[in-house]
């Protein structure tokens, strides 16, 4: 044990966000029962490059007894996870491959279309409204579904929405009006993942803007924190606004996030 700075979590203020995990490069902030914690003090450095991430000022740093930080550590925890976490990718697709033909929403893109599926299969089966009645211009909305070299996202304005404001939001036809709809959980769907793939749209794609739809709800305040995440990842500078759906169905424009734009780190 030695005397040195460490990182300091107020569970009473943590509303389970996530993004101090998001920001710690060194894997020593997990998620537990829905609270931010230091699960491994040897591989806190102390710096504090999560606190800024923090968006009820949860975070602070002490000065106490710990263990010493231990950079070797936690560089082998990290490769550990991230093939932890490929192996597991592989084995979920194996049995997607072993299970049957891949429903045409969740066909990879890079893998070759199956002479079952019809031609119109693919990213651009959906370029098109699905019908009168629907605001929609793109399928699938879910995430993890899209696919990254649709056309539909050429030049788009996208809106990514909490997939519980479509229930709450009398006014969701507005937002969704000529734009391209993505949805997600931000507190049940994996960080990682979620800002991989919009990365990975942003990078492909030229996009207008972004409006985020959220939930007034503490744990979806999580979902703006994603966007920017990807957007830093993707290095590009876009208009982003926010919008959040209050619990009666009112819908109010953040005032600190008009037409806010993310720099690239």
């Amino acid at each position: 044990m030695v005397k040195r700075n460490i990182i300091k979590i107020d569970e009473s203020l943590c509303n389970g966000c996530g993004s101090c995990a998001i920001a710690c490069s060194e894997g020593a902030i997990e998620m537990v029962d829905g609270k931010a914690r230091v699960v491994r003090e040897s591989f806190c450095d102390g710096l504090g490059a999560c606190i800024g991430e923090c968006p009820t000022g949860a975070l602070t740093i002490e000065r106490r007894d710990a263990e010493a930080f231990d950079e070797k550590a936690a560089v082998e925890h990290l490769q550990q996870s991230k093939a932890a976490g490929s192996a597991l990718a592989e084995n979920r697709a194996k049995q997607e491959g072993e299970s049957g033909p891949v429903a045409p929403c969740v066909l990879p893109i890079h893998q070759p279309q199956r002479s079952s599926m019809g031609a119109g299969e693919g990213p651009g089966q959906h370029s098109n409204k699905l019908g009168p009645s629907s605001q929609l211009s793109s399928w699938p909305i879910q995430m993890r579904l899209a696919h990254t070299d649709a056309p539909y996202f050429k030049d788009a304005s996208l809106l990514v929405a909490a997939d519980c404001s479509a229930f709450a939001c009398p006014v969701i036809s507005e937002f969704i009006r000529k734009k391209v709809v993505l949805i997600g959980c931000p507190k049940l769907d994996q960080s990682e993942p979620f800002i991989s793939k919009l990365a990975e749209i942003l990078n492909s794609n030229e996009i207008r803007d972004i409006a985020v739809l959220r939930m007034e709800v503490p744990c979806c305040y999580h979902i703006i924190n994603l966007v920017e995440q990807a957007m830093k990842r993707s290095g590009k500078n876009i208009p982003l606004d926010q919008f959040i759906c209050m619990i009666d169905g009112k819908v109010v424009k953040d005032k600190e996030m008009v037409r806010r734009s993310t720099t690239p780190a």
